[in-house]
């Protein structure tokens, strides 16, 4: 499957053919909390980490998900992905530590995809 970045904002229903396409239920991205765009769609956060290297993005601003586009969306972002590991930047986990980086995440998501088409 083809990764996109995402610079404008896309339908719900388009990010769930993606996933449906892919993992079926879930698909993968990678957000960049200061240029706020995603890519989706790779096989590894870590192939969307690096799109979004080449296209401009610094490695410290990058975390990874998983979006489950069909779920309410209080529960669709999972903040888990193997990117997310940086003890340089406090964070030991493969979750999102920063509860203001996923503050910012969850506004990015929510303003790169929309609900529903128009």
């Amino acid at each position: 499957m083809e990764i996109r970045v995402i610079k404008n904002p896309i339908f719900l229903s388009d990010v769930v053919k993606l996933a449906q396409a892919q993992f079926g239920d879930m698909i993968k991205a990678a957000v960049d909390v200061q240029r706020e765009v995603l890519a989706i769609g790779g096989e590894l956060h870590a192939d969307e980490e690096s799109l979004l290297l080449e296209d401009g993005s610094q490695q410290e601003h990058l975390w990874g998900i998983n979006i489950y586009p069909e779920k309410p969306p209080e529960d669709r972002i999972e903040f888990d992905s193997m990117i997310n590991v940086r003890p340089s930047q406090n964070n030991r986990s493969r979750g999102v530590e920063n509860p203001e980086i996923q503050t910012r995440i969850l506004h990015i998501v929510k303003k790169m995809i929309l609900p529903q088409s128009l």
